[in-house]
Order: structure tokens, then sequence, then C-alpha cells
């Protein structure tokens, strides 16, 4: 018989602890209230009796309680029940301690490996992490109810981002509305900045403001370099006006200028990088920030936004310098290249930024590919316009602008009346289905799918609503930089946030996870069959989003379904997966599960099929998605990856491609840093097992990771797959 305890997790039978518990509620009667060791006897053969092959913990206690009552052991069933009141008070009393000495210590396995950009060793992340255990306590204890917690204890669902839930005015991510902040200035620390006239400054000032943004909030923020784009014209100005008070000829001052133009953006580029890189924010890490280039978005500027784009793909290919001096691939900022008639045709006046970015891409995994064709087919705001936008961080996007009827809500100084709104837009939070749960639950049942699916999903919604309820508390003082001074509205001191948490200025997410496995357990087949495993596959997505819209039109709250990037809850989900389930062939025999929609990394088929696939289902992840391929070393084959960015353009809305370039500190080694059956990162050349001399970094749920991961997420690299080889372009 099996113990189903409160946490979800499943323990053997053991007659011994009932016998304990009896005796402390024994010890605390007298004479003929005691339990004699026979009655004790009788109990335990009664619910060995019932033949059960699982019980609930709490359907035992019950039993002992009526039992004990049949006996007339009134007062020893009355100690019994207090004895089991005290043990819920315990298990509900502070939990921090023990999780902050291992902490400290270096022993907690779950923070070691929580963010693979995050080193638990270093004291800045460290005190990040020890205010999270501190949130995550008094969110488990205080802020969520006890049925939501347990669902999330045993895997069932998600409640992303704990750790940050205790303060009720953190959100999730965002796109900084960098055009505002630096044409009409901002106030960053109490310290007004007004408009700079240069591009180095401007780039400075960029960076000062990612630093406070992402400060005051979690997950990814994004900016773009078209709102860097006009600060490269005023410095040209300035060196043609110095040029021209020399009495140059028209010809040398604007080509001396130029020079200089080009100089300073290679200068200001080198600063934007070394500042995001190399500063850390209160959350314990470098900003986790993506960088959007896309030459659509402006037509004054195109000219200057190329030379900017152009400087960011040569310095990425050239990488960052590790402590050692040599090269690397680094983790931020992500860059977002989007594709466009004017980038992406041979006779396309911007192609050679284009073969820039598959060169950088080849070498550094960056930029991702954003397709603005497809973008424009499946992101319509309220006036049935196409628009192209980037996403906030790694994957999530907004769905599109619905406040165009309602004008400025956000008081920016940058609105345009009738064009759709992005930049100062952001995400309230995210709860991630597990889809195995649901399947395995069922047995096979379809009419119990459907139900479960149901149950399941209203508990996220209860989720969702409680962190919108909590967000919806703050006002715009708790976090100036955001509400006041222009990177997501400009309120006034005191206002009410509210507003902006409605009517589809921002969105709030309702992830999923699995979709293969769920997929696989309910029809036999994967979702990627192109037959039943398929349409199942897509009828369960469509259900998400049939289910927030149900929500977005009851509520007037922009509830969107997202590919949550699981790092490590992909671990969780399948530890509890088979600690609920046992072990079923090919769904909880491995340490993960699949992550949203995508094909299983262990599945073969090539890059263009995968693609193809993956977009049917893209188009049901509006809140957020992003499709990979994975790849060996191409920077011998150029052809191979143009090919694939081609491919995306017409395809798919946004998608990357997974190179390697890895580093061994202590021979020099360059290439790929291998995973041994033990799932240890070893240096094929050497043998180099220490983390701290590997430099390797890989593609997690959409991101770079470069400070290596648990063990589930680590199976799951080395089980990829690769989708295309050096022979797709011959």
């Amino acid at each position: 018989m099996k113990i189903v305890k409160r946490d979800g997790h499943i323990v053997d039978y053991d007659p011994e602890k009932i016998k304990v518990a009896i005796g402390k509620a024994n010890n605390e009667v007298k004479g003929k209230e005691k339990a004699s060791k026979e009655e004790i006897e009788e109990i335990i053969k009664y619910i060995e009796d019932l033949n059960k092959k699982r019980i609930l913990v709490e359907d035992i206690q019950d039993i002992i309680e009526e039992k004990l009552m049949e006996f007339d052991k009134y007062q020893l069933a009355k100690k019994y029940i207090t004895y089991r009141y005290t043990r819920a008070l315990v298990r509900k009393a502070n939990t921090t301690d023990k999780s902050i000495k291992e902490l400290i210590e270096g022993e907690n396995e779950y923070w070691n490996s929580e963010n693979s950009n995050k080193n638990a060793q270093v004291v800045t992340t460290q005190r990040d992490y020890l205010a999270g255990i501190t949130s995550t306590d008094i969110t488990r204890r205080f802020l969520l109810p006890e049925d939501i917690v347990e669902a999330h204890d045993k895997g069932i669902i998600h409640f992303h981002d704990a750790d940050y839930f205790a303060q009720n005015a953190l959100h999730n991510c965002e796109l900084i509305n960098l055009d505002d902040m630096l044409q009409n200035g901002t106030v960053i620390n109490g310290v007004m900045i007004e408009k700079p006239h240069r591009f180095i400054t401007a780039a400075t000032i960029a960076t000062q403001i990612i630093l406070a943004v992402t400060s005051s909030s979690y997950g990814g923020a994004t900016v773009s370099l078209t709102h860097l784009a006009p600060f490269v014209r005023l410095s040209y100005e300035k060196y043609l006006k110095k040029y021209k008070e020399r009495n140059l000829s028209e010809e040398e001052c604007k080509e001396f200028a130029m020079q200089d133009t080009r100089k300073e953006v290679e200068d200001g580029v080198q600063t934007f990088n070394y500042q995001v890189n190399s500063m850390t924010n209160t959350n314990g890490q470098a900003p986790f920030l993506s960088v959007c280039m896309y030459l659509g978005e402006t037509d004054e500027y195109k000219e200057e936004l190329a030379m900017v784009i152009e400087e960011f793909l040569k310095q990425r290919i050239l990488g960052f310098k590790n402590e050692k001096g040599v090269y690397i691939t680094p983790a931020f900022p992500k860059l977002l290249y989007i594709l466009e008639e004017d980038n992406i045709h041979e006779d396309s006046k911007y192609w050679y930024l284009t073969k820039l970015a598959a060169e950088c891409t080849a070498k550094r995994m960056v930029p991702d590919y954003i397709s603005e064709k497809m973008m424009l087919e499946l992101k319509k705001n309220e006036l049935g316009n196409g628009e192209c936008y980037p996403c906030m961080g790694c994957r999530s996007f907004l769905t599109p602008d619905r406040t165009m009827s309602l004008g400025n809500i956000a008081k920016a100084k940058n609105y345009v009346k009738g064009k759709g709104k992005y930049y100062g837009r952001f995400n309230q939070g995210v709860v991630t289905i597990n889809l195995p749960d649901v399947a395995l639950s069922a047995d096979g049942d379809m009419d119990k799918f459907w139900k479960i699916f149901d149950e399941r999903l209203e508990l996220c919604h209860r989720a969702l609503q409680i962190r919108h309820k909590r967000l919806s508390n703050a006002t715009s003082d708790v976090a100036p930089i955001l509400w006041q001074y222009g990177a997501l509205a400009r309120l006034d001191k005191g206002e009410s946030i509210h507003e902006l948490l409605h009517h589809g200025y921002s969105t709030i997410s309702l992830g999923y996870a699995g979709l293969y496995e769920c997929v696989k357990v309910m029809t036999g087949h994967s979702h990627t069959d192109n037959g039943e495993g398929k349409e199942f596959g897509l009828k369960v997505m469509q259900h998400l989003n049939d289910m927030t819209a149900k929500w977005k039109k009851e509520e007037d709250i922009d509830y969107s379904v997202y590919g949550s990037p699981i790092e490590s809850t992909t671990y969780k989900f399948a530890k509890c997966l088979k600690e609920r389930f046992g072990t079923v062939k090919g769904i909880t025999d491995r340490g993960y599960i699949t992550n949203s929609y995508h094909v299983p990394v262990f599945e073969e088929i090539d890059a263009f099929s995968k693609l193809k696939l993956e977009s049917e289902f893209q188009r049901l992840s509006p809140g957020g998605a992003i499709s990979y391929v994975e790849t060996p070393n191409l920077q011998n084959n150029l052809d191979a990856i143009i090919e694939v960015i081609k491919f995306i353009y017409d395809n798919i809305m946004y998608a990357e491609l997974n190179t390697k370039s890895d580093y061994c500190q202590k021979c020099g080694y360059t290439g790929e840093i291998l995973i041994d059956d033990n799932f240890e990162w070893f240096c094929p050349n050497c043998g180099n097992r220490d983390h701290n001399t590997l430099n390797v970094a890989r593609r997690t749920c959409g991101y770079i990771g470069t400070n290596f991961w648990n063990k589930g997420r680590t199976q799951e690299i080395k089980e990829r797959v690769l989708h295309i080889d050096n022979k797709v372009a011959d």
C-alpha cells in the first residue's frame, strides 16, 4: 500500500508511524483512556484490510479518530486530534531557516541550479535568493490558498516567481519605452536625466535606464535600437558643424564627420555591451535584456539604425572576453533581428545585415529571428491592422493593442493617436498547467481528460486572479522609474496602476508545458505525426485559447496562452509525475518533460519540417512562444543558415538556431563541451570537468544560459538531436 502525503509525494505504508502517533497521544491521557496494544493493532489491521493500492494520509488520520471513538477513547481521540492539529501548525511554520542555511553553505540543489544565468555562490545573487526564500515562504503560508499551494507542490500547476510575489508591486516583463525616456527626459534615483545630444551619451543613459527598470521588475526586458538611431544623427551633425568651422570643403566635412560618427557608434555600442554585462541589478544578475533590430520601425532614421545594427552584430561576432582574455559567447543582451522585405532577399538594400546576422548566429547563437511577414498576419490591432513588434525578454509577446480607442491611458509623452502602442506595456505574471499530469490523471479516458483539464484550468485561473489582484494594489510611487518617469507610464504621484492592468494594456499569462507527453498518453501518438496525435494536440491548444478568451471577455484582463520558459520546472514536473504515477515508459522515465508545443528533443526531424509543423502550434500560443532548430558548427556553411532564415521569414513568426561555441580554459579547446552518461560536462580534448574553467553556452527556454543546469535540464540538452547538417545548402 502506498501513502499519498499532503505535498503529493508517495511513500510506502509504514504501520510503525501509526503506532508512534497514537503512542504520543496515549502519553497525554491516563487509565482507561489509554489505547491498549491490541486496540492499536486492530486499528492497523482495519486500515490494512481496506486493501487499497493508495490512500491519502488524511484518510488514515480520519480512520484513527473514528476507531478511537468507537473504543470509547474520547479523551484519547481529543488528544490525537490536538496532536494532528499541532503537526499541521508545524507544517505551516516558517520554513526558511533550513533553506537559507543550505543556500549559504552551497548545499541547496534547487537554488544552485534555479537559473543558468545566476551563480548562487556570489554574494549579490545570494542576497536576491535570501529575499526569494523569504518571499516564497510568505507566499505559501499567507498569500495563496492551500489548494493552489498543494497543486504547485504536486506539480499539477506551477505558480511562477513566488520568490518575488510577496511584494505587491513586481510585474513580470516589459517593452521599455526608451524613446519617450530619451527624447523627453526621465528621472533615475531622484536625479533628472535630460535628453542627450549625442549617441554615446544616449547609449550610456539607456543602460542606466535598463538597470533601473530591471531592478524594479523580474523576467525579461526589451529595448529597440530604433530609439537610439536619432542620436546618431545628432552626433553626425555635431561633427559636421565642427569640420565646417574649420573651413574644409563640403565633401571633406561630410567624410570626416561620418568617420567620427562611425567611431562614436562603435564606442557607444561597446559601452552599452560592457555596461549591460558588467552591471548587477537587484535580482542578483546582469539585466535579462533583449535588443530589437527592426529597420521597419523608422523611415526617417533608417540609415542611422542600419549603422547601429551593423555595429551590434560585429561586436557580438567578436564576442566578449572571459577572465582569461579569450573571446566567448555571452548570454546577454539577447539580439532580436526582424526579417522584412528590406533585408530578406539578396537584392534587398540591407541584405548585408542579414548576411552579418547569419555569421553572428553561426558563431554566437544570436540573433533570434522574427518574421515581419508572419507577424503582420497573426498580430492585428483593434483596427484590423497587422503590426510587428519585439517580444519582452525571451519569448513573451504582448497581445495586439486594444487600447487605441481609450487614448493615452499611460500618459506617455510620445503617444501617437491611431497607432498601436507596444513600448511601455508589460506582463503581470505567469501560472503554468502541467498537461502530462492532466493526461495521466485521466488514465486514457477522453471524457475524464476534458473534465480534469477544465478543473485544472480553473485552478490556474484563480491563481492568475490572485497575481492580478496583488499587483492591482500598487501605486505609481512603488517604482517611479516604471510608472512616473516613462519606462511604462507617466502617472501622477500616488496614482493607481489599476487601469494599466485592464483593457489590453498589459497581459497575464496562462503557461502550458508538456504537450508532447500529454498527446502521447491520450492517443499513443506524438503531436508531430500529422495525424491523430497532431489533431488532438491542436484541440488541446485551441481549448487553452478558448478559456483565456472567455476569461478576458468576462474580466477585461488580457489573459493569453504562453509557452512557458520552464528552465528548472521541467525537472520538477518530471519528478512530480514519476512520484505520482510511477515509471511510465516514454513519459515519466526522463528527468524532464517537453517544453510547451515543441517537438521532443529526441525525435528525429529535419529543420524545415520542424519549423513548419511548429508554426501551426505557435499560432495558438499568442502570449509567447519560440521555436528552434539544433545545429552543428555551421561557421563554414553560412548558406545553410541563410536557407533556414529565409524559411523562417515565410513560415513561422519567431525562431532561432542553436549552435555550439564553448571554450575550455585549461587546454584552450574551442568547440562543443560534451555531457557524459552521468550528465556531467567535460572537455573532449583534455577531460576537464571543472565548471569554473569551462565556458559553456546553451540555449535554455529561449535565452542563452552560461552557468550550467540541473540534472533534468542537462539530460534534455544531452538528448537534443540535430535538425540540420552541413549538407543542407549543397
